[in-house]
């Protein structure tokens, strides 16, 4: 008989309040810019880059690949580094461990915060402080688009079949 991480804990039952989520989505991109400053370094030092911007696609793509990796093999243990801080889990929608693809499958996901407000920013050709202004108008947006889900969860969570639950208050 499977007994799901539900009827082991009945709080992971209750999905955490949206702003509680956002906090912890911060914390998560302050430990994020740890990583990549030191993969950054990394990079750099491997490819021999001198400039900052000469090689500026390459760094790019091995960022995405190490926090792909970061978030994956975090997302299938249940918990990053910030979801521990703020008591929060990864489940998923039967309450059981989340799997590598599904959590790969999450973060893929989750550059849906992103990528519409950088396309639509590279599309308009906008300067550097109007492309952070659209950028945050749009994770704004996203954010309270979860009211609009009957359990306030958020959108890529819903599509990659995942959700974070509340392991204390």
């Amino acid at each position: 008989m499977s007994t799901s991480l539900e009827s082991a804990n009945p709080t992971l039952t209750q999905a955490p309040h949206w702003i509680r989520r956002m906090a912890c989505w911060l914390y998560e991109g302050l430990l994020l810019f740890g990583v990549a400053f030191i993969f950054g370094y990394l990079f750099s030092t491997l490819s021999q880059t001198r400039h900052a911007l000469s090689n500026r696609v390459g760094l790019q793509a091995f960022l995405f690949l190490i926090f792909g990796i970061y978030f994956t093999w975090f997302g299938h243990k249940g918990q990053t580094l910030a979801m521990k801080t703020w008591h929060i889990r990864l489940v998923d929608h039967a309450g059981h461990q989340v799997t590598q693809q599904r959590a790969l499958l999450r973060y893929i996901l989750s550059w849906i915060w992103f990528l519409p407000a950088l396309a639509s920013a590279a599309f308009f050709e906008i300067s550097g402080p109007e492309i952070g202004v659209v950028c945050l108008g749009w994770i704004i947006f996203w954010a309270l688009m979860s009211r609009f889900q009957h359990e306030g969860q958020f959108w890529h969570d819903i599509w990659a079949g995942t959700r974070p639950v509340s392991t204390s208050i």
